[in-house]
């Protein structure tokens, strides 16, 4: 099978109408747009849910919650899950997404007392639960309390703490 012997499947080519052009093409006079009304003038633009001046449903339906654009993203991290790490390292949160126990960057981690760290480790997070931070020390290492990001509006510059 050559090149010239490709053809285009049948349908696929069709000619643009061109409407408007006199009552002999068969779309003249209105050029499709039926007679009067909103949609038969040119420049008509009508936003989506627009419906003919009554109450459009996304303004007639109530509203309900809130969503807080300040919010924290705190993710736990249980005192098992330090298993992963070496004798005497340093776990902050960049060691911890590197092990896939934390997914985002901009997550607060919190340490909760759920199981035995074997290991003695110098753990960095932005919040622990007391017996969390018992059971760290017990084990001979450290919790150290990291400082919290500030968020401030977009029209103030980032206060240094």
């Amino acid at each position: 099978m050559g090149l010239d012997k490709l053809k285009a499947n049948p349908g696929t080519r069709k000619k643009r109408r061109r409407v408007g052009r006199g009552s002999g093409s068969g779309s003249g006079g209105t050029a499709g747009r039926g007679h009067k009304g909103q949609l038969s003038r040119s420049g008509v633009s009508i936003h989506p849910g627009f419906e003919g001046g009554q109450m459009p449903i996304q303004r007639r339906m109530p509203k309900r919650g809130f969503k807080n654009y300040c919010r924290k993203r705190v993710t736990v991290v249980h005192c098992k899950d330090l298993a992963r790490f070496e004798e005497s390292a340093v776990v902050d949160p960049e060691a911890m997404r590197a092990k896939g126990l934390i997914r985002r960057k901009t997550d607060w981690v919190k340490v909760l007392s759920d199981g035995e760290p074997a290991k003695n480790l110098t753990v960095r997070a932005q919040g622990f639960s007391r017996k969390a931070k018992e059971k760290i020390e017990a084990a001979g290492g450290k919790a150290e309390v990291i400082a919290q990001i500030r968020r401030t509006s977009k029209s103030t510059p980032a206060k240094e703490d």
